[in-house]
């Protein structure tokens, strides 16, 4: 193999280590709890997650008819260092060892006879349905053709996409017009392609956002921190913060105002050197009598209403900032972030 390609397929696996955060189960209950009229009559796609490893297609699974979901779908992806940890693949009726799966679930019958569904039932379906599982002919990328075809299915797809591939993959889902929940970085907002879809309001935060969330990593993923590190039943996590859900799923919480509380006054709001809009740099601190333009910090997303706020743009991709591509100023000081805001209820 040419040493190009050799230190191409190396830099890929690496990447792939890196992204390979696997969501706990309590998180995703804690976001899905609020959408599931949403679900009803749907075919959901996990098309980044290990069946029965993924804490997604877990929930899906177990509650397959709560949710009245059409059908689930999830495929895996071989790069993957724990698939198989938790239920062995050749324990998969229809599967090839190491080999990617399509898994493709209908019913999930009540195969103990105890009057309800849960994951045991879901892994004896695994187990001796040979309908089920299926092996994929590539690698389960979701770029590739096979998974393509899958999306187009789809209703709706929930997982934790690679994070280094996050503005790719959401490009994806609205190119095919899809329904989803998905977790990203909160910073990936700043991302002028992401930004413009919330900006058009095609793209919204979910509910639970931000804070400490723990992921499963695999055992040899290096964590520097320790503080960022804990070990429990001999599976190793690494908590992050900055951890939001993106959703194009309609939310109550878009449609709570935010309560405002304070006045503007020249001392206390600064302009920018070379822009005309006032600094926030608290969103709690958005004056309540301001007309003006308003530059506040990116955790205002989590709050924005479209029908109080009006979003201006982002500070390096304003169309009239004369430093285009550059951070606002004060007083020759760089200023992190901002998104530019009016607030529609102030009147002239």
């Amino acid at each position: 193999m040419p040493i190009k390609s050799l230190n191409s397929n190396l830099h890929k696996a690496n990447l792939a280590k890196k992204d390979e955060f696997y969501t706990q189960l309590i998180d995703i209950e804690k976001e899905l709890k609020h959408y599931k009229k949403q679900f009803h009559g749907k075919i959901v796609y996990c098309n980044c997650d290990d069946p029965f490893e993924s804490n997604f297609f877990k929930y899906f699974a177990a509650n397959f008819k709560e949710l009245k979901l059409k059908k689930l779908i999830a495929t895996s992806y071989s790069g993957s260092p724990i698939v198989g940890g938790q239920l062995p693949l050749l324990e998969i009726k229809g599967s090839k060892g190491k080999q990617p799966l399509k898994i493709e679930i209908s019913e999930v019958p009540d195969a103990n006879k105890d009057g309800a569904i849960d994951l045991t039932d879901v892994k004896s379906l695994l187990k001796h349905d040979t309908n089920v599982a299926t092996p994929l002919k590539g690698s389960g990328d979701f770029r590739s053709d096979e998974c393509i075809k899958l999306l187009k299915e789809a209703d709706v797809v929930v997982t934790n996409p690679p994070f280094s591939l996050f503005r790719e993959y959401l490009a994806q889902l609205m190119e095919y017009n899809k329904k989803f929940l998905i977790l990203g970085d909160q910073n990936a907002i700043t991302y002028k392609e992401i930004f413009k879809l919330i900006k058009q309001n095609d793209l919204w935060f979910g509910y639970d956002n931000g804070g400490t969330k723990w992921f499963q990593v695999p055992d040899n993923y290096d964590i520097p921190t320790e503080s960022r590190k804990k070990i429990e039943g001999g599976i190793k996590y690494f908590s992050m913060g900055r951890i939001m859900w993106f959703t194009n799923f309609d939310t109550i919480k878009r449609h709570q105002n935010l309560d405002l509380y304070k006045k503007y006054t020249l001392e206390e709001y600064p302009k920018y050197d070379d822009y005309d809009a006032i600094e926030v740099s608290k969103v709690y601190d958005i004056p309540m009598d301001y007309v003006g333009a308003m530059g506040v910090p990116i955790t205002f997303l989590d709050k924005y209403n479209p029908d109080q706020f009006e979003i201006i743009g982002i500070d390096r991709y304003v169309e009239d900032n004369p430093n285009y591509g550059r951070r606002f100023t004060i007083n020759g000081k760089e200023i992190y972030a901002r998104i530019l805001i009016k607030n529609k209820k102030v009147k002239k």
